[in-house]
């Protein structure tokens, strides 16, 4: 009797705030939710660029224990992802996730980069603490940033929308991250912009997060039931319709962070024009800011597959002309940042709106938390696939860093700009499998 009270009350709930999810919450509100996004994008930048240059190079801790130890932590990382994922299920409200982690984030970003140790030991001790609390709370933050996002309407186009608005928050959360700590350090360089850009990033972090606490709040959805902890994590990957989408995610995602993690070396090396670097980067991001409300538009007339689809498509045809491109070639180059940025919003909006639709198809309970613990697991795993594919094959097919002429550039313009497209290739395949199996589930 008491279960079906509550299931009843349950009903009610969702029922009561039904037109608000089904509308959406407007633009400004919007936006007010998406302003996380800023700081959460602006942290992953200094955590994957600067970090290692730092510690190693500006502190002198030793490349081989660095390495090892930054290896070991961004392991765990990204294994108590799905684990944190679950544990946000719990919680009351995204909120209470949003207001616990964004202190600790900002806390963890100043002792990260204002080490008060001079030993060698002392700031590897420092590091692995400063290093646990930053990983943690980004990850609690992120999980519970993209799944109230997917909580707040059950209009697939709106979802699109909110997704668009927050990423784009974040490209230019980017696009500040790459230029800040060079500006702020001065002739001396970027790495002593590091401490300066930590306490501003802490400042900005509590502001957005003010902001985005005081957004619309996403109807939770009651426990079904008490699972073990193991069942729970292992959930989503239960749903055949997750696992193919989950598949083309980390084909699309490899894709990506192969030019990512290869696109300085190509810059100096290839096109010799290392002064450029920033410049290359900025337009990426800024085209792909620009192209989000294209692909917002376009999933609204076409389905958000065939529009995914079509981005595929066309980053492809921009990328792969960066393998014949050589020496002073800038203009040409920057041609195709800009053209391959459009194409990036497609990446950026419709994957975690396709998510949402995924978990909210067919008036099922599912735990939204569990399914973006996953999802921001597979976001980690394909950087580091990424760099476990494209560095191992450059060294086999004889590129060094600084190389000037020979089979060396070769290689890396070809592991640069054609073993992506051939994964982009893949990726769009398993796409066309996915939208096959989802015609009879999702709107």
């Amino acid at each position: 009797m008491n279960g079906a009270a509550q299931g009843t009350a349950g009903a009610m709930r969702r029922s009561d705030s039904e037109p608000h999810r089904a509308g959406g919450p407007g633009l400004l509100r919007t936006a007010a939710y998406g302003l996380f996004a800023m700081p959460l994008a602006m942290a992953a930048l200094p955590l994957y660029v600067h970090l290692p240059k730092f510690y190693g190079g500006t502190l002198g801790v030793d490349l081989a224990v660095l390495g090892a130890v930054l290896l070991v932590l961004r392991l765990l990382d990204g294994l108590v992802d799905p684990l944190l994922g679950v544990w946000s299920d719990r919680l009351r409200s995204r909120r209470m996730a949003i207001a616990l982690s964004a202190p600790i984030l900002a806390a963890g970003m100043v002792a990260l980069f204002m080490p008060p140790v001079e030993t060698e030991t002392g700031r590897l001790a420092w590091l692995v603490a400063a290093l646990t609390l930053v990983y943690t709370a980004y990850s609690v933050a992120m999980i519970n940033h993209n799944a109230w996002g997917a909580e707040l309407t059950t209009d697939p186009v709106g979802r699109t929308r909110i997704t668009a608005i927050r990423e784009g928050l974040a490209l230019i959360g980017v696009v500040v991250a790459s230029v800040a700590p060079a500006l702020l350090g001065g002739t001396a360089g970027p790495d002593a912009g590091l401490a300066p850009f930590a306490i501003a990033f802490a400042a900005f972090t509590l502001v957005c997060a003010a902001v985005t606490l005081r957004a619309p709040n996403a109807p939770r959805r009651a426990e079904a039931s008490i699972e073990p902890l193991a069942t729970r994590v292992a959930a989503p990957l239960a749903d055949p319709l997750f696992r193919r989408l989950l598949v083309v995610f980390l084909a699309n995602g490899i894709a990506s962070a192969i030019p990512a993690t290869l696109v300085l070396f190509f810059v100096a090396d290839v096109l010799q024009a290392e002064s450029r670097q920033g410049l290359f980067l900025a337009l990426y991001f800024v085209a792909g800011g620009i192209g989000m409300p294209l692909w917002v538009r376009l999933s609204a007339a076409w389905g958000k597959t065939r529009a995914w689809m079509a981005g595929m498509v066309a980053a492809i045809v921009a990328f792969v002309w960066a393998f014949a491109l050589g020496p002073g070639d800038t203009g040409a180059f920057a041609a195709i940042c800009v053209l391959s940025g459009l194409a990036l919003g497609a990446d950026l909006a419709l994957p975690p709106s396709l998510l949402a639709d995924v978990i909210d198809r067919d008036g099922r309970e599912r735990p939204t938390g569990a399914y973006f613990g996953l999802w921001t697991l597979a976001t980690k795993l394909n950087l580091a696939l990424a760099a476990g594919i494209a560095l191992p094959l450059l060294a086999f097919l004889g590129y060094a860093p600084g190389t000037t002429g020979g089979d060396g550039l070769g290689a890396l313009a070809f592991v640069y700009a054609v073993v992506p497209c051939a994964l982009k290739l893949g990726a769009l395949f398993a796409l066309y499998r996915f939208e096959t199996a989802a015609a009879r589930h999702l709107p």
